[in-house]
């Protein structure tokens, strides 16, 4: 018989995620999205793990210019709480050991004008990318990404950023 692992016995990895808005944001909001490398149809915003010792700021810099070629961006918002989810069981036995799921923390961040975005990096993550409407990026997420996107979106909406 198998047990059952509960919420607190659970492993998250530390990690951050962009929210990209293009460089005319406030006057037009685009939000950048990613088509992932390795998994088919999966968009999603930039993300990475936190390095022991690192700051959620310094991270985010960091996995920015190692995602798409640039750390030139202006910090807009952060989301006040960190988010988590879990794994599909079959990325977090494969891909992810020992995870579970990673524990976020989310930042609304605008693109300045002299970023040059460049997805070839030395480790592609993403093979394409996009700017899209606030409202469409759900139909784009992969499912176990959609409450936590749709947390974080209706956050930065209600506070008047989005």
């Amino acid at each position: 018989m198998s047990e059952k692992i509960t919420e607190s016995e659970k492993k998250y990895r530390p990690n951050v995620a962009a929210v990209i808005v293009s460089p005319e944001y406030p006057f037009k909001c685009k939000i950048f999205i990613a088509q992932r490398s390795d998994i088919a149809d999966a968009w999603q915003f930039p993300q990475g793990g936190i390095d022991e010792g690192e700051s959620p700021n310094d991270a985010l810099l960091r996995e920015l210019k190692e995602e798409i070629g640039t750390k030139k961006i202006e910090i807009v918002a952060e989301y006040p709480d960190w988010l988590f989810y879990d794994f599909p069981s079959k990325i977090a036995s494969e891909k992810m050991y020992p995870y579970d799921g990673q524990k976020q923390k989310y930042f609304l961040v605008r693109l300045k004008k002299s970023a040059k975005l460049d997805i070839k990096t030395k480790h592609p993550e993403f093979t394409d990318y996009k700017f899209i409407n606030a409202d469409e990026v759900l139909d784009y997420i992969t499912h176990f990404k959609k409450p936590v996107y749709k947390k974080v979106l209706e956050y930065f909406k209600k506070e008047g950023y989005l």
